[in-house]
């Protein structure tokens, strides 16, 4: 009985023990501390936005002094010039999952929160950015609080911005016949992208819709613009985008889309187009032997130079879901599914059926609006 009772005093000491030491442990929250000082950028910097994808701007900031109570994570917030970050016009984590006290945010997001405060395309106007240290369920504001002079870049007003777009005009797959408009891919709201044929030196534009009397646009130096029209000097397969939000748009020449085996790294034949966003040719593939079996991975290259280069960039077709076997015929659609990736031997293949090795087989790849960006492997 004494043995019971000297075990139970025991438990009831380090239940009483571990109870202090929660109370203590919930007093780390009290250690939270604001962000002393914003680094970069300077207070009152004035900052032109630039519409190439790449443009970005770098944020920093002091850590938060917490010593002893472990790390503490950050969001950075953007409000407007007269806002008290209560509600903030825009939230982000800085780098690696909140924990650095940086971070890089695009100029095409900038010229979104700059257009959250009312700020029209090309119009110059101020924002406020700070940053919230956070621990555990609290966060705390930073004592600073820095503004940016922001031009914005030369987009369009959100009620100007198509919902849909359509590539039309003589130099057009459809020619001037706007019910066989090429539709292109809205990639995200006020952005479009196409693959499609152009002839040299006769016009084209791009259409609000493809019937009655849509609004027109057209590009001019990369830049997006109500009405004219544009030409290209060369016949041929272009991949064209169009981003109303940051009023820039690109061309480029598609000069070859191939069948990239990965056994042999390289090439084995081309995909001609055939219109419209797809990519067709009848081939045979003959796996590779190896020690191990018959190797059968496979991708796409594409290269395309942009309009005026002579420089070809290369670029791939891989996986859009990750896989490792052979697709069968009660495999989903998704495994077929195709992005842009880095090029690489091994990464982001696919797999043949093991009924085309040695025969021939359709190969057929759908870059068209709407639906996935996919491809298809079928018997004759």
């Amino acid at each position: 009985m004494k043995q019971i009772t000297y075990y139970l005093s025991i438990i009831i000491s380090l239940t009483l023990f571990m109870a202090g030491c929660s109370d203590n442990m919930g007093e780390t929250d009290k250690s939270l501390v604001e962000v002393k000082e914003l680094i970069e950028p300077m207070d009152s910097k004035a900052l032109v936005l630039q519409p190439a994808a790449s443009a970005t701007e770098y944020f920093e900031w002091e850590h938060a002094d917490l010593t002893g109570a472990g790390p503490a994570i950050y969001q950075i917030a953007f409000d407007k010039e007269d806002g008290d970050f209560s509600n903030p016009l825009y939230i982000a984590y800085s780098n690696n999952n909140g924990f650095s006290n940086f971070v890089n945010i695009s100029h095409k997001q900038l010229n979104k929160i700059a257009g959250m405060t009312g700020m029209g395309p090309s119009a110059t106007g101020t924002i406020k950015w700070t940053v919230f240290s956070i621990k555990g369920t609290n966060m705390i504001k930073a004592a600073k609080e820095n503004k940016i002079v922001i031009t914005r870049l030369a987009g369009f007003p959100e009620e100007e911005i198509p919902i849909d777009l359509y590539v039309t005009g003589e130099a057009s797959e459809g020619g001037t016949d706007l019910n066989k408009a090429h539709k292109m891919k809205a990639v995200s709201t006020g952005e479009f992208e196409v693959y499609t044929y152009l002839k040299a030196n006769a016009a084209y534009n791009f259409a609000s819709s493809n019937s009655g009397s849509p609004a027109l646009f057209s590009l001019s130096d990369g830049i997006v613009i109500k009405e004219g029209s544009s030409t290209v000097s060369a016949d041929g397969v272009y991949r064209i985008t169009v981003d109303f939000n940051t009023g820039a748009g690109t061309i480029a020449q598609v000069t070859r889309i191939g069948f990239y085996f990965s056994p042999e790294n390289k090439i084995l034949f081309d995909l001609p187009y055939r219109g419209y966003g797809v990519f067709q040719t009848t081939e045979t593939v003959t796996f590779k032997q190896e020690g191990w079996g018959r190797d059968e991975r496979y991708k796409f290259r594409m290269f395309v130079k942009e309009e005026g280069s002579e420089n070809e960039v290369e670029m791939e077709w891989g996986t859009l879901n990750q896989t490792d076997s052979r697709p069968d015929a009660n495999s989903p659609e998704s495994y077929y599914y195709l992005k842009l990736v880095n090029p690489t031997q091994w990464d982001n293949k696919w797999k043949l059926m093991g009924n085309y090795d040695g025969n021939p087989a359709v190969y057929t790849i759908y870059l068209q609006a709407d639906q996935p960006y996919t491809h298809s492997v079928t018997a004759p």
